[in-house]
């Protein structure tokens, strides 16, 4: 018994201080609007439906999710009894204190802490940030959606001084 734990053990030591960018979840408790791993991308369900139990056993799923950076259409099928892995999304907010010529946001934590590594985005919320930060001169917080060691700026609002 006392190796089968040390196996594990060990398993879980490796990587980011043992927390996971993903966790199983059985197939058939997804929800829509919920997260889960396709193709190796993190996506959010957009729609799923089960198929009747076949003349081979299980019921299977159809899903259908949008890529959480990318907006691309993914779709997988699955048996409802198997697991699937689901993103581990964060969302946290940042003041903007400027946006460098390279297209990077310099962003503050609540700590107090710098972040330069988020880039501006584009289309819809980059002009939003850029509307807010650059024309209007407000007090700009950003959104930071954070995924599977992948970050993007997906929403921006004007902050309160």
């Amino acid at each position: 018994m006392a190796e089968h734990q040390d196996a594990d053990f060990e398993m879980e030591a490796g990587g980011d201080a043992g927390a996971s960018t993903t966790y199983p979840m059985q197939c058939s408790a997804l929800r829509k609007n919920g997260f889960v791993v396709i193709k190796n991308r993190p996506c959010k369900i957009v729609d799923m439906s089960t198929s009747k139990t076949g003349k081979h056993g299980h019921a299977k799923v159809h899903l259908v999710a949008l890529d959480i950076f990318t907006g691309k259409k993914l779709e997988d099928l699955s048996p409802s009894t198997h697991n699937m892995d689901v993103p581990v999304v964060r969302r946290q907010e940042y003041t903007l204190i400027d946006i460098s010529d390279d297209g990077f946001l310099s962003l503050m934590t609540a700590d107090g802490d710098l972040k330069d590594d988020v880039k501006l985005p584009d289309g819809e919320v980059g002009e939003k940030i850029n509307k807010l930060f650059k024309e209007e001169e407000k007090e700009t917080l950003v959104t930071v959606q954070t995924a599977m060691g992948e970050e993007a700026a997906i929403d921006a609002k004007e902050g309160t001084k």
